[in-house]
């Protein structure tokens, strides 16, 4: 697969015009407003994670091989949405689109655990309305799941646009940000594996 015509693109597409550098400006603007959300969500999970009333507790039912291996995938994947930018910075749109794939499939990996994982959780007693506990932790854990969700429609559908209009000025911000988007998602996972799963397990 052939890149758009590069000669007109510079070394870094994604902030050649002032439409592009307000959407990467507009877009770390947002990133911030979603670290505030999250940081509540946070300390919501941090304040009732002891409230358990009759239904399992944390040390009980996590399972940190499974959660290990989701960290594993998140993390894989945001190595293959930097080897992306790399690819878009060199103008190579087939190598561009083929580790955005990477990235939704590992993405896509991710949530099927994920799936797998709350479906034991709620075989063993731990439901969204078993306890407070139970209500912050399916909150935020979800919430970045639907986070994750998002970001891999999202990736699928910029891959798509990029087969059909190629690597340019206009379509060369669109997967800086959804990339930016995805580091943070993996930023945050790495919060909840420590905060949720590692204190939950070892944590008093």
């Amino acid at each position: 697969m052939s890149s758009h015509p590069t000669g007109a693109l510079p070394a870094h597409p994604e902030t050649a015009t002032l439409e592009g550098k307000n959407k990467v400006m507009g877009f770390w603007l947002f990133l911030g407003a979603e670290v505030v959300l999250f940081g509540c969500l946070f300390a919501t999970y941090i304040a009732l994670r002891n409230h358990v009333t009759d239904g399992p507790t944390a040390e009980e039912i996590f399972k940190l091989k499974t959660v290990g291996w989701s960290t594993f995938i998140l993390l894989t994947s945001s190595l293959t949405s930097v080897l992306a930018i790399i690819a878009m910075h060199k103008h190579k749109l087939g190598q561009l689109l083929f580790w955005l794939l990477i990235t939704v499939l590992f993405g896509l990996s991710f949530l099927g655990l994920e799936i797998f994982e709350f479906n034991e959780y709620v075989k063993e007693g731990h439901k969204f309305v078993s306890s407070a506990f139970g209500t912050s932790f399916y909150t935020l854990v979800g919430f970045h799941g639907a986070h994750v969700a998002f970001g891999v429609t999202w990736i699928t559908l910029l891959i798509l646009q990029g087969l059909r209009k190629g690597l340019t000025v206009v379509t060369a911000p669109k997967f800086y940000v959804a990339s930016l988007y995805w580091h943070f998602v993996d930023l945050v996972w790495v919060f909840i594996f420590t905060v949720v799963y590692l204190m939950g397990k070892v944590g008093h």
